[in-house]
């Protein structure tokens, strides 16, 4: 339920023109506005009765993610587990910032701020419920131009990669997958399959 419509739609719309100042395109349109977007229209597939707090935190899970470039952190695995935890912690401040202008209060904006963080994942049903969106999205939307950009990769290594995304998943996610309710790209799904049976 959401506590206040005009704050959340006000909210909502500050997210929106922040990921707009996105200057990489994606379809012709800011490419982490479409991401939101994209993000909020998987919530309402998979969990359309998910709170206010999840509702916005999905919204802004990557706002203005292109300030902050893999480029500035070292190369190597080290540095991206480095740069994720940075983009977390931006990603959840910058929220919080505009939730704070808009008036909401410390309880809501600490739940925005611990899901868009990955907080407690597992334990956290709001952070678990962003991340099982983010995994869903990213199967529909991502997957295929990621495997595009590494033709490199052999069968074996896509099993990984999609088993490592399928175990940060939840059960009902899992079963929301399997039962053909997320468009898997058609080269990719029968070893997506594989991957998960």
């Amino acid at each position: 339920m959401i506590t206040d419509p005009q704050r959340f739609t006000t909210t909502i719309a500050r997210f929106d023109a922040a990921n707009a100042q996105d200057p990489h395109q994606e379809s012709g349109r800011p490419r982490e506005l479409l991401y939101a977007e994209r993000m909020t229209a998987m919530l309402e597939r998979f969990a359309p009765e998910a709170s206010e707090a999840v509702q916005l935190a999905v919204r802004a899970q990557h706002i203005q993610r292109w300030m902050t470039p893999r480029s500035t952190y070292p190369a190597g695995r080290q540095g991206y587990l480095r740069w994720r935890a940075g983009l977390y912690q931006f990603h959840a401040e910058t929220a919080a910032t505009i939730m704070e202008d808009t008036g909401y209060d410390a309880a809501l904006i600490a739940r925005v701020k611990a899901a868009v963080s990955k907080q407690d994942l597992k334990v956290n049903r709001e952070t678990q419920l962003l991340e099982d969106v983010s995994a869903l999205v990213f199967l529909e939307h991502y997957l295929a131009g990621f495997a595009e950009l590494h033709p490199d990769y052999d069968a074996a290594k896509w099993l990984n990669i999609i088993r490592k995304t399928w175990r940060k998943m939840s059960a009902q996610a899992h079963a929301f997958v399997l039962a053909g309710q997320v468009r898997l790209p058609d080269a990719l799904a029968p070893l997506i399959l594989k991957a998960v049976s």
